[in-house]
């Protein structure tokens, strides 16, 4: 028996050491949810097409999707998130200038049926609203203005209703761009990614109150005209990525003790040789924490880049074209199987396949045709 027990432990070890590990924990056998978020209406950059969030089944044997219904009717439900547990379902509504003074926020009940009850609708403080985060306790909700560069945060209550608890308006308001609220994994930090200043801002949360004030690295910039959109964060904690739209590039941070951050690479999201105009978007790491990816728009492809452990650096694998045109938002599925992009300019969602060794994507032929999607978001 013990020599048995033994073996047993030599295979897992060598298990942990590929992608496939992710895959492998758990066996996948029930049909998992996910929401579509779309534009609903033409705006100066999309000529929406939707009706609202719509509900997906993903069979998660062979990656197909199937649409259930619209799940819920409001206007640009462009970010969508599932707060913990998987109860409840945040959406922005992103209005902009000429739709009133305000964005809006609307919490929804997840029904067993996957259909969604609204809870709760608040302004957003600003107008534009594009990203929201949700705190590793499930209890802040955190929604980026992209007009006015202000942060609404929300407490979420055990009933799904949300209460404003800080306005916090960004430095130089009148071109900040807030795009994104990133919380570390301890959930002492915030990190907000300002792409019309070109600046990643620093805040401690303090979680009792739902409150962010400056940390002592108040803020880090980056190149001028670089445009940082959203960020992700390594496994181990050391290391995070940010996504910069408007130069098309990929910044490397060490994450320093005091939950600071060092530049220590930046690398293109695009093939060497590409010169057109590109617009990056979106950006994940795989569970295994080994492999990132990024989305090119007017490239229209996902790139892949494997994570150096001990370093944090990226070294570039492949650029993959999407079969579709303006991919915005992409997920990963749970368990790290498929990676999903959705297009908006062609309305559909495209599926891969991913490699378990390398990360790599393999494209499925079949296409997904739902209208203006612009974010996935599973209920794990």
């Amino acid at each position: 028996m013990l020599r048995q027990g033994f073996v047993f432990l030599i295979i897992a070890f060598f298990c942990q050491s590929s992608l496939s590990q992710v895959t492998a924990e758990v066996a996948i056998d029930s049909i998992n949810r996910m929401y579509v978020g779309t534009y609903t209406k033409k705006e100066g950059h999309v000529d929406g097409k939707a009706k609202g969030i719509y509900l997906v089944n993903q069979n998660p044997e062979n990656g197909s999707l199937e649409l259930i219904t619209t799940a819920a009717h409001l206007i640009n439900p462009s970010f969508i998130k599932v707060g913990k547990m998987g109860r409840y379902l945040l959406a922005v509504s992103e209005l902009g200038p000429g739709d009133g003074n305000y964005g809006l926020i609307y919490s929804y009940e997840i029904k067993n049926d996957g259909s969604l009850r609204e809870i709760s609708k608040k302004q957003t403080g600003g107008l534009a609203p594009c990203h929201i985060a949700v705190d590793k306790s499930g209890k802040y909700v955190f929604v980026s203005n992209y007009l006015g560069g202000i942060v609404m945060v929300y407490k979420l209550a055990t009933d799904g209703s949300l209460t404003e608890t800080q306005k916090l308006t960004l430095n130089k308001p009148a071109s900040a761009n807030a795009h994104s609220v990133k919380l570390s994994g301890d959930n002492r930090l915030a990190y907000i990614a300002d792409l019309g200043n070109d600046k990643i801002w620093i805040y401690k949360l303090n979680s009792y109150e739902g409150k962010l004030t400056p940390h002592e690295q108040v803020s880090v910039s980056l190149k001028e005209g670089s445009g940082p959109r959203h960020l992700s964060l390594g496994k181990n904690g050391r290391f995070a990525y940010v996504i910069n739209e408007l130069n098309s590039t990929i910044s490397t941070f060490e994450i320093l003790k005091n939950g600071g951050l060092k530049e220590i690479q930046n690398i293109s999201s695009l093939p060497e040789n590409y010169r057109q105009k590109n617009a990056a978007a979106d950006i994940h790491i795989h569970p295994s924490g080994k492999i990132l990816y990024v989305s090119n728009r007017g490239h229209d492809s996902i790139g892949v880049f494997k994570i150096d452990a001990d370093t944090g650096k990226l070294t570039k694998t492949e650029i993959v074209p999407v079969a579709g045109k303006t991919p915005r938002n992409f997920t990963i599925s749970p368990y790290g199987k498929y990676l999903y992009a959705a297009s908006q300019d062609t309305g559909n969602i495209t599926t891969f396949n991913i490699q378990p060794e390398t990360g790599k994507l393999k494209i499925q032929p079949s296409v997904f045709e739902i209208k203006t999607p612009v974010c996935l978001e599973f209920v794990n």
